[in-house]
């Protein structure tokens, strides 16, 4: 009944029409249909003027591009899952066909956890977070927030003990899509392991990069970073047998500017205490460490699930909050501009798909990264970023678009945000050595 309902809708090709009207008009029309979260966002953002759409007698607000009118839609489908049903849609890869695979049990119980939380904190919403903020209550949301997260590390070192008390667990690998936040994740767990008792050695699988010139390329000609042969896989599964064997290693250490490879000055060596922690987006991908039994390995999938949304129906894309950390991230570390990275998301966005996103339910736990007040905090760090891209540029409209959706945040500044915060990864002062 559902979908034959989409379908009406789909065939009377309703237009879609943008208003530009009074914030107060706006607000009335959004009176009789009860919208209280709607107006919530438009009295915090303080505009003369907004838009609203409107299709036939239904009026709402989004951030996004939309089509012209309802009848752009032509391939989707409804399928029942747990309580409720997907929406499913064509692939990054094939906007013909269909994706089906959808197999989040362990992430859906996550998202789950994490909208409970955010409606307890009183911030479901982006309005309902300005409110707090325009009302001085800023410094008690950023502490909860990451005591929330240190509860969650704590938690997850605790399971890992457990496994290696247990299974003889030896080494955790933790995987997750770009700026999910895995390095100052895998970082916060050592500390927490090192508590109970345990020595943890870090690995990051981004220095194991075969150099810039032996990359593979996509099936564009660019660099496919998120291939899971752009790792020496040779070189790393060999380390690895060396440090199980308890031998000295000097590992590797990529320089992201140069390409090139480069090496740490201190080897690492591990004793009868040791545990490895391994941090990279292929983690879970059972090919990177074949030579590994999985009792011995531990895994944890780390993804930004946003968890406050826009008003009670538009959501919040967990890829554009990761695409904004990535962008702050590489301005600042990497000497990207806000265009280079824009041009290289949609390769991004199409190897996640093909490389992390199959394997996230093999994780033994999962780990939500994002802060819900984190984009507050990253609208003053990247919107000059965004101003540079040019407007010959196709990336222009994707730049224009994240700011129009960054001008819904009220501004947070970073100074009460902690040093070992998981979003001092993306914009600096941290107290951890990247």
């Amino acid at each position: 009944m559902l979908r034959q309902g989409l379908l009406l809708i789909i065939y009377a090709r309703y237009p879609i029409i943008r208003h530009r009207l009074r914030t107060e008009e706006i607000n009335s029309i959004y009176e009789k249909f009860d919208f209280d979260d709607k107006i919530a966002l438009l009295n915090t953002r303080k505009r003369l003027y907004s838009d609203i759409y409107q299709m036939d007698d239904m009026v709402g607000y989004f951030y996004g591009a939309l089509a012209p009118d309802s009848g752009y839609i032509h391939l989707f489908d409804i399928r029942k899952y747990f309580n409720g049903f997907y929406v499913a849609l064509p692939t990054l890869s094939d906007p013909n066909k269909l994706d089906f695979n959808v197999h989040w049990d362990k992430m859906l119980d996550i998202f789950h956890e994490y909208q409970q939380w955010v409606n307890i904190m009183g911030v479901p919403t982006v309005g309902h977070l300005n409110d707090k903020i325009l009302n001085g209550d800023t410094s008690e949301l950023i502490k909860i927030a990451e005591a929330f997260h240190e509860k969650k590390i704590a938690q997850i070192a605790d399971q890992i003990l457990a496994a290696h008390n247990e299974r003889g667990a030896s080494i955790v690998l933790i995987s997750g899509p770009s700026s999910s936040g895995k390095t100052t994740t895998s970082k916060r767990i050592g500390i927490q392991l090192r508590m109970l008792g345990l020595d943890p050695v870090l690995i990051s699988l981004d220095d194991y990069f075969v150099d810039r010139e032996r990359t593979p390329r996509d099936e564009s000609g660019d660099y496919d970073y998120e291939a899971l042969e752009a790792i020496d896989l040779e070189l790393l599964n060999s380390d690895l047998k060396r440090l199980m064997a308890g031998e000295s290693v000097e590992v590797p250490r990529y320089d992201f500017i140069s390409g090139t490879r480069q090496w740490h000055e201190k080897p690492l060596q591990l004793n009868g205490n040791s545990i490895l922690i391994m941090e990279g987006i292929h983690g879970l991908n059972p090919r990177l460490t074949p030579s590994i039994p999985r009792d011995k390995k531990f895994g944890i999938y780390a993804s930004c699930l946003t968890s406050v949304t826009m008003d009670n129906i538009s959501r919040i894309a967990t890829t554009d909050n990761r695409l904004l950390r990535r962008i702050t991230r590489d301005y600042a570390t990497r000497g990207h501009s806000a265009l280079a990275t824009l041009q290289r998301w949609p390769s991004v966005r199409r190897g996640e798909e093909k490389h992390i996103f199959p394997y996230q339910e093999e994780a033994d736990v999962m780990f939500n990264s994002s802060l819900f007040y984190e984009i507050c905090v990253l609208r003053q760090k990247i919107e000059p970023i965004l101003r540079e891209v040019p407007n010959t540029e196709p990336e222009y409209a994707e730049a224009r678009r994240l700011l129009k959706f960054l001008d819904n945040f009220t501004p947070i500044s970073p100074d009460e945000i902690p040093p070992t915060s998981i979003l001092r990864e993306f914009i600096g002062g941290s107290s951890f050595k990247y």
